[in-house]
């Protein structure tokens, strides 16, 4: 009985045998990653993974440069070969055959950067914005051996592993008139020191915080995040269904927050009557936010009025009030009349005033703004605050009457803003979608250009940027992958004295980056645009990455760096600061030195008279014996001349810890 039971088994056993050597079927329909196209870059010197998806089970080739690597696709259909390191070169063509083949063209083998971040990355060439002198920029733009891939705006709750792409496309006028200006002429720099091709992938999108492009388990390490994070992955919705919530939001929550003022009494006592007195007001100078004009922590109704004084020509005739932004949230009044409501902070306010309310001689102007967190205010530009009447133009920047409104509104407790961006700007969403689809694709690094939208919250922005850093590093599997990234530009009008700032608070932000390893920085301070978010000059913070990346991840003896203070110690009553990188010593930009202001033990600072000596600054004040402390730099549109012989600038810093604007604002 056992020998015939024995016997019976032996023919299965074969069977199973020689069903495992059956060979896999051919793959149907190869799909690779939409980085995976004619006229590609592929990073030298590295491993170079190629991967996509097809019938799982089915078995891949892929072909390049005369080497074939195989892979078989797992349960998921997802499938990856891995190339060794090449040298530049090409052009190759690639195939990727199963029981069909596909063949890839014009493959060049060169660097590969990442450009990422938010308006000021995505700004392209020749499109929205329009740099210096861009149409000659575009007629010049003709760079065989510089490629560029765009990847198309997408939101995500959870990873994803695919995406939809522009296709690798040459460097030509029609291609970089609508690509990245900063990826572009980072790249043109790169490609003419190097000799090799340069690649360039773009994934950028304009207004957004930092946040929103960080994987979740960082994110989970902050309490203000955590939440959040948890109910976005567990959101199912199709984003037509989430536009569609917004919408219904948008339409309502305007009138909501009016009946909560309303409630509050905010419109009883009459202030917004062209007949209450406000001379007993207290003056601020706009534009500004309210923060830095001394109203710290107030998140609630302000109110600012001012009297015009109109020409008899404007009497009876329609005329357009311009405020520029205001944060957040406004209603506005005319000789009494309302006029408008603004509910968007990114929108310049404009209103229409009608014929029968405008009178020669004086004239109530009357704003209520409601600040729902962080920062408040008209914040300009100057240039956007004006009146007008058929073509003639009256400025509302300067002295404006404000006023505290008593009532008591919790913030916390409005309903949330369906805010525009709040969809792009939910934590996460642009990570899944727009950065975790491009690994394990083989970098030189990324360049990056964020941090205007998270001025609001600069403290929160000195973890929340290291950590976003530390992400990218990770989904790479790359702790040392080179991280370059500019610092805000000047913006706003300079201030007439030392101010507490915002933005001097991210850019100390962006500085404190800098204790990653593998991380460098480029200072924007001297070429931004006090009336424009987005400063033209991007031929400057391109060639300025370009330095810090041959310096730095391809070790050419290039200067790289601005001034950088080393010490500060007093000497009487002055404070002298040596600085690092003075390469060829340091220099003005031609006037007498300025931007330092100095404060004593009681932390009130003054401007401060400033001379070079060497390497070093000597800055001083008639009013401060006993100097303690020194910034320079220090607003959002600082005047500020420090460079050294490279021509390149100081960063705004500070050498006090006192706490800061932003401290107490979250997520």
């Amino acid at each position: 009985m056992i020998m015939k039971k024995s016997l019976f088994l032996v023919p299965g056993i074969l069977v199973l045998i020689l069903c495992s050597c059956q060979p896999r079927p051919d793959a149907e329909k190869i799909v690779p990653n939409a980085l995976f196209t004619d006229h590609m870059v592929l990073q030298r010197d590295m491993p170079l993974p190629v991967w996509g998806q097809a019938e799982p089970g089915s078995r891949i080739k892929v072909k390049l440069a005369g080497q074939t690597q195989t892979a078989k696709a797992n349960d998921q259909g997802r499938w990856q070969v891995i190339f060794p390191p090449m040298n530049e070169g090409g052009p190759y063509e690639m195939i990727l055959q199963g029981k069909t083949s596909d063949t890839l063209h014009d493959i060049l083998v060169g660097e590969v950067w990442l450009a990422s971040g938010q308006s000021n990355m995505e700004m392209p060439v020749g499109g929205n914005g329009k740099v210096l002198n861009w149409q000659e920029e575009l007629q010049q733009a003709d760079h065989p051996d510089i490629r560029f891939f765009q990847v198309r705006k997408s939101m995500a709750c959870q990873p994803r592993d695919t995406f939809v792409g522009s296709g690798w496309q040459g460097c030509s006028p029609a291609s970089v008139q609508h690509f990245s200006a900063v990826g572009y002429f980072f790249a043109r720099e790169l490609q003419r020191r190097l000799g090799v091709p340069v690649g360039i992938i773009q994934s950028a999108w304009g207004g957004t915080v930092v946040e929103a492009w960080t994987c979740a388990d960082t994110l989970r390490q902050f309490p203000s995040f955590r939440d959040t994070v948890t109910a976005i992955l567990a959101d199912r919705r199709s984003e037509e269904e989430r536009v569609r919530s917004f919408v219904r939001r948008r339409a309502v929550w305007p009138d909501q927050i009016e009946t909560i003022l309303a409630r509050a009494g905010t419109f009883r006592r009459g202030w917004q009557e062209a007949s209450f007195p406000i001379a007993s007001w207290p003056v601020m100078r706009l534009p500004t936010l309210w923060e830095e004009a001394g109203l710290r922590e107030v998140d609630g109704v302000v109110w600012f009025a001012r009297d015009l004084t109109l020409p008899a020509s404007w009497e009876g005739r329609e005329i357009i009030i311009s405020l520029g932004r205001i944060n957040d949230y406004d209603i506005t009044w005319f000789n009494g009349h309302r006029i408008g409501r603004g509910t968007d902070v990114a929108d310049l306010r404009v209103y229409h005033v009608p014929g029968p309310y405008v009178q020669r001689g004086r004239n109530r102007l009357t704003v209520a703004v409601l600040d729902i967190g962080n920062v408040g205010g008209l914040y300009g530009p100057s240039s956007a605050m004006y009146a007008a009447c058929k073509g003639d133009t009256l400025s509302l920047a300067g002295p404006w009457k404000y006023r505290l409104d008593p009532g008591r509104i919790d913030v916390h407790r409005l309903p949330e803003k369906p805010d525009a961006n709040a969809g792009v700007n939910r934590p996460t969403v642009l990570y899944n979608a727009m950065i975790r689809p491009l690994a394990p694709y083989a970098l030189r690094g990324v360049i990056w250009y964020q941090g205007e939208s998270n001025v609001p919250r600069a403290w929160e922005y000195r973890r929340l940027f290291p950590a976003m850093i530390r992400c990218w590093r990770s989904t790479w599997q790359r702790p040392g992958m080179p991280f370059l990234f500019v610092q805000l530009a000047a913006f706003h009008d300079p201030p007439e004295q030392p101010v507490d700032d915002p933005w001097a608070e991210l850019r100390e932000a962006q500085m404190l980056a800098l204790h990653l390893p593998h991380t460098g920085m480029v200072v924007t301070i001297d070429i931004g645009d006090a009336h424009d978010i987005h400063p033209k000059n991007k031929q400057e913070v391109g060639r300025r990455l370009a330095l810090l990346a041959l310096a730095r991840v391809y070790g050419r003896e290039v200067a790289w760096s601005g001034p950088v203070p080393d010490t500060v110690i007093r000497s009487g009553d002055s404070l002298v600061i040596r600085f690092l990188h003075a390469d060829g010593g340091l220099q003005t930009d031609g006037d007498p030195l300025r931007g330092f202001a100095i404060a004593g033990e009681d932390g009130r600072f003054v401007w401060a008279k400033a001379r070079l000596d060497g390497q070093q600054v000597i800055v001083w004040s008639p009013q401060i014996t006993k100097p303690l402390y020194v910034r320079y730099g220090w607003a959002a549109n600082p005047c500020c001349n420090l460079f050294n012989g490279a021509g390149l600038p100081a960063s705004p810093f500070r050498t006090d810890t006192f706490p800061v604007l932003t401290a107490n604002h979250r997520q």
